[in-house]
């Protein structure tokens, strides 16, 4: 049995477990959020190297995990290197999927919906030149639709009024094929494509970080022994998560453990 453990500031990560538990269903799976310091793109970065470091090299030890995955665009494009310094066993990061969204698009022109950090970041700039420059690229940062994932999981309606008024940037744009750069927004990807109705192709990198999990370790699990449990940590507090276990066990993940790590 190898255990991989999937870190993220928040319940966004959640997309990514599930891809991956879908490719890999017999593994264990230690889910981590750092809702404490959440959310990550309003971090200084020396402190989201700090909390990271601290969180994930802890359960590592703790749980013997096999794989990181950091489900993360944000710390993606920080706490990478240190961590893979730190750590001898893979560790995986997300990145937009532009470079699939720009095959994919038949007007040539995309839509990149992302935190304000990531939209930022040079990285997001250089996978743009590198992948899409034969291509319109309107970029969108917002942390609402940050918040409005996190009510979802927690039995929340998402507000379609107020989604189409955040994409409102978008209507009057050739833009056919959507780019969710932060895994918190695959959770809200129907309502993304009940608003913005002339995209036909909204996609994320949920699929591809499972394929290089899979590539990594491989599927040579074909059962699940009972004393095996996947388990889901959080640093916040106990009352923000009462509502969101049921979610996590309708998901094969455990109730919230607390981890005791303190808000930035």
């Amino acid at each position: 049995m190898k255990t991989i453990l999937i870190f993220d500031s928040g319940v966004g990560g959640l997309s990514v477990y599930q891809e991956i538990y879908r490719q890999l269903p017999h593994y264990q799976y230690i889910y981590a959020f750092d809702d404490a310091a959440f959310p990550y793109g309003e971090l200084d970065e020396a402190v989201l190297v700090e909390r990271t470091l601290h969180i994930v090299s802890s359960l590592v030890i703790k749980h013997k995990a096999d794989l990181v995955v950091i489900a993360c665009n944000t710390a993606s494009t920080i706490v990478l290197p240190p961590l893979r310094a730190a750590l001898s066993l893979p560790v995986v990061g997300v990145v937009p999927a532009i470079k699939p969204a720009a095959l994919l698009s038949k007007t040539k022109s995309l839509g990149v919906l992302a935190t304000p950090a990531t939209v930022k970041r040079q990285y997001t700039q250089a996978l743009i030149q590198e992948f899409a420059s034969d291509c319109e690229v309107h970029l969108l940062g917002n942390t609402r639709l940050v918040e409005m994932a996190e009510m979802k999981l927690r039995g929340a309606k998402v507000d379609l009024d107020e989604l189409t008024g955040i994409l409102q940037p978008w209507f009057h744009t050739a833009i056919d094929t959507v780019v969710l750069g932060c895994t918190h927004f695959p959770l809200i990807k129907d309502e993304i494509s009940k608003v913005f109705v002339q995209a036909t192709n909204v996609i994320d990198s949920g699929s591809a970080i499972a394929s290089r999990v899979n590539s990594l370790l491989g599927d040579m699990a074909t059962g699940r022994s009972p004393q095996w449990q996947n388990l889901t940590y959080h640093s916040g507090e106990n009352s923000n998560v009462v509502i969101l276990n049921h979610s996590l066990l309708a998901m094969n993940l455990g109730r919230v453990i607390s981890l005791n790590y303190p808000h930035s």
